[in-house]
């Protein structure tokens, strides 16, 4: 089985850009949002579906478009009824699917509100929809970050106690960028995720969750590019080597769009903490004229990199089993 980690609800009905709208507008709640599993059906089998078969990969672990979360849009209340709905709708997408695509859930999250707020919604996702893990936004100003940094023991630590009970990663995934210095999937996507194991690496969170799982997605940011950098640093606060400090917790996608990435991502990284992904449709749509193929095809990129056989597997099956505990009984349980 190829598994890619890292899928989006990027091509949703309309209605449901119709339903944001009204909220932007000032109606936190506009009403039952009406969509068809007719709808369903033709936008994953003419996107997400299509994709999939035509690349070669067999199932994505699927979640709300991530730059839709907008998590600084409105008050605890409109994140909230914002996300029971795409959460919803995951759900339908995995019912109608259930061979292609398992569930991860966005959270209820809003700037100056402790992540603590999630935890029903994590719960409700968790134990009710047979989701396997949660997207977590480091920074839900959208570009300002004003909350605290993700290893604040007072603001984050009773959400990761919930993800440990729970045996759920997360991917950390920003949203979209408020700040017109940060292009979202350009800039402010890269920022969230190296700044994210910026922190990890100057803290001892993970001396306090020994369990606690995270997905640095986009192949890591400029993590990997700099891995001397960030081991340099450690090094300099006296920090113990990445072996100990954070390898057995933190874990890096394949976002990666072109070949010299990804073999520099496969040369760093260990190969037992890279998941196979793509993120398609989304970012990156286009044809790469210098390959003929799409950018985001990244299976490809695995397919020619100079790995073994079990190291490939690994990238598209075994690692992604292992950091997501929760798999196997999902799966077995939605089939």
């Amino acid at each position: 089985m190829i598994i890619d980690c890292h899928g989006h609800y990027t091509t949703a009905p309309k209605e449901l850009q119709a339903f944001r709208d009204a909220q932007i507008a000032g109606n936190d709640n506009p009403g039952p949002l009406k969509i068809t599993d007719d709808q369903i059906r033709e936008s994953i089998e003419k996107g997400q579906l299509k994709m999939q078969q035509e690349r070669g990969s067999d199932l994505t672990v699927f979640s709300p478009r991530a730059a839709g979360m907008g998590h600084h849009i409105g008050t605890a209340t409109t994140s909230q009824i914002w996300t029971e709905n795409c959460n919803n709708l995951i759900q339908r997408v995995v019912k109608l699917f259930p061979k292609n695509f398992i569930g991860v859930a966005q959270l209820p999250q809003t700037p100056g509100v402790p992540p603590a707020n999630c935890i029903p919604e994590l719960e409700r996702c968790v134990k009710e929809m047979n989701f396997i893990g949660c997207n977590l936004n480091p920074d839900p100003s959208g570009g300002k970050w004003n909350d605290p940094p993700m290893t604040d023991k007072k603001w984050w630590y009773p959400f990761y106690e919930k993800m440990v009970e729970l045996d759920v990663p997360a991917m950390v995934h920003v949203s979209m960028s408020c700040n017109p210095n940060f292009h979202t999937t350009g800039a402010h996507y890269i920022n969230g995720d190296t700044t994210a194991f910026m922190q990890f690496i100057m803290s001892d969170i993970f001396k306090d969750f020994p369990t606690l799982k995270f997905i640095i997605p986009h192949g890591g940011g400029a993590v990997p590019y700099h891995w001397g950098r960030y081991r340099g640093l450690a090094q300099d606060q006296k920090r113990p080597p990445f072996s100990e400090l954070v390898l057995k917790n933190v874990f890096f996608d394949t976002c990666v769009y072109h070949q010299p990435g990804i073999d520099l991502l496969t040369k760093v990284i260990p190969v037992d903490n890279i998941l196979f992904a793509s993120e398609m449709i989304g970012a990156v749509r286009g044809i790469d004229p210098e390959t003929g193929h799409h950018f985001d095809d990244t299976k490809r990129y695995i397919d020619a990199a100079a790995l073994s056989a079990e190291d490939k597997q690994k990238i598209f099956e075994g690692n992604v089993k292992k950091v997501f505990p929760r798999f196997a009984a999902a799966y077995a349980k939605q089939n």
